[in-house]
């Protein structure tokens, strides 16, 4: 019986002084070869909000984090519960934050 190859470990490292940021609306932009995504926090009642990071992508690790994030999402709901989106008590739009409807 042949042995399988084995598959290499990727070791990622966190830098010590790494902050996590909140956010809470996207801005999608594409071109052929590029997919951006730049990340803000909106405050309520504040007329402005600050890109606090921009991830720039090819089209297939787009895809791929599509994906990733598809399967972690329906993880997440087969332990917690459907994450309502759209329903009673909630707006038919979001007023801020991640508005699928609206990318470019």
């Amino acid at each position: 019986m042949a042995d399988k190859p084995s598959k290499k470990q990727l070791k990622i490292e966190v830098a010590s002084d790494l902050q996590p940021i909140y956010v809470n609306f996207a801005i999608i932009n594409h071109n052929y070869n590029e997919i951006v995504l730049d990340f803000a926090h909106v405050m309520p009642n504040l007329p402005a909000a600050r890109i606090q990071a921009r991830l720039v992508l090819t089209p297939y690790h787009a895809k791929l984090l599509l994906q990733a994030l598809q399967t972690g999402l329906a993880n997440y709901e087969k332990r917690f519960g459907e994450i309502k989106v759209r329903g009673s008590q909630l707006p038919d739009r979001p007023t801020m934050g991640f508005d699928p409807h609206n990318i470019n």
